[in-house]
């Protein structure tokens, strides 16, 4: 029984115990225990705004399920149901309304594949705001939820039989130029985020296959797009900040989001990161656990070729917001995040919360050391799990002494 519940620590709904594709136990009782409103109706036939949204599936890659996601709620506003950059201060249940209200729509595409289907909902995705859609399903979508640990929640979906664009897309001049340009995503990301773009609509433009050069172009898993772009453009940012002074004082932020609670502290020296993730017994991943379990990641100044396996997603949505912090401090640093989950957190909301979440750290102003002992001594008032859990196993703590600092 202990290796079954290590083992879904470890994987975290990504199919590692080989029961199929959708099938993790851990994430059907989840779905089993939320309720979801019951007053919404789904037919056949779905009329209503899509956000600029895509969603494509990862399932029999090459050949994956693509399609919008159509609002079937007329009292909500259409443009927040797929921006988790607009629910930092939302509650599980305004989560879960957003995301119910939301029908999917699904259509096998090959992920080079070039048609009209694929043309009209990268016209929707390169829109500043929401476009009608008409879409056919070939039978009624279940209301139901689907939960991941990468993925927001995802309401009911079905095959399309037939989808149609009932509305004029509003796409930025700007944009459709670079787009259409087909400059390699390292050379396009870059234009574009002077564009304007933010993190969520250049992760939908690399989902629905609209960056790269012609010939490469493929539309992206969604989960797979939500980590390649945070490490895109986390690895923008970690060029810019090498070149920026070291931080001369130790600071730590705090923020809590949805159940989770972060603090990070910065000390002096050269870009260093690590995250730990200590997930409290009774949560979504640790149901059968009697104690936290610790995941820990760590990254060189130089880099990491490997991926992050103990804390997938959540690793790269959290070093995305830390170098935006540093940016914002105009230092570079040696960065320790200590992530910890608590019991309530029973319901996965997927990566995004940790990326919202964290890009709040600043809101309020950093408490400040004279040394990494007295960090510590912080830490250690601040933090549930003992801080000297968290030393024995960090790789830039344990490498300095206390005159270093």
């Amino acid at each position: 029984m202990g290796s079954h519940h290590s083992l879904c620590f470890q994987c975290k709904g990504r199919n590692w115990c080989g029961v199929g594709q959708g099938a993790c136990p851990v994430l059907a009782r989840v779905r089993s225990q939320v309720n979801i409103d019951k007053k919404l109706s789904f037919s056949r036939d779905v009329f209503g705004p899509c956000p600029p949204s895509v969603f494509v599936g990862d399932y029999g890659w090459p050949n994956v399920a693509v399609g919008p996601l159509v609002s079937v709620n007329d009292e909500l506003n259409a443009a927040a149901l797929d921006d988790p950059g607009k629910w930092f201060d939302c509650s599980y249940n305004e989560i879960i309304e957003f995301r119910s209200s939301l029908a999917r729509g699904m259509k096998t595409q090959h992920v080079k594949a070039r048609n009209r289907v694929l043309a009209d909902l990268q016209e929707s995705v390169l829109s500043t705001a929401p476009v009608d859609f008409e879409v056919r399903f070939k039978n009624v979508p279940r209301l139901q939820l689907s939960f991941s640990s990468m993925l927001a929640p995802m309401g009911p979906s079905g095959e399309m039989e037939s989808m149609r664009v009932a509305g004029a897309p509003k796409i930025p001049r700007k944009v459709d130029s670079i787009v259409n340009e087909g400059l390699r995503v390292s050379e396009a990301v870059p234009e574009l985020l002077v564009a304007g773009a933010d993190y969520y609509y250049l992760q939908k433009l690399l989902s629905s296959g609209l960056l790269g050069r012609e010939e490469a172009k493929v539309i992206v898993p969604t989960r797979r797009s939500i980590t390649a772009t945070d490490s895109l453009l986390a690895n923008l940012n970690i060029r810019k900040i090498k070149e920026l002074p070291a931080l001369n004082e130790i600071l730590v932020f705090s923020v809590d989001h949805l159940f989770n609670h972060y603090v990070v502290l910065l000390l002096p020296g050269a870009w260093e990161f690590e995250q730990f993730e200590a997930w409290s017994p009774g949560t979504v991943w640790t149901g059968g656990e009697s104690e936290t379990k610790i995941a820990h990641e760590y990254e060189p100044f130089w880099g990491r070729s490997d991926y992050a396996e103990s804390e997938g997603g959540g690793y790269y949505s959290g070093r995305l917001a830390c170098t935006e912090l540093l940016l914002k401090l105009g230092r570079q640093a040696r960065v320790i995040v200590f992530r910890e989950i608590g019991p309530e957190y029973k319901v996965p909301t997927g990566v995004w919360q940790v990326r919202e979440g964290m890009r709040h750290l600043a809101d309020k102003p950093p408490l400040k050391a004279a040394s990494l002992s007295e960090a510590l001594n912080l830490l250690s008032a601040m933090l549930r799990v003992h801080v000297s859990e968290y030393v024995k196993k960090s790789d830039i703590i344990r490498q300095k002494s206390l005159l270093d600092y």
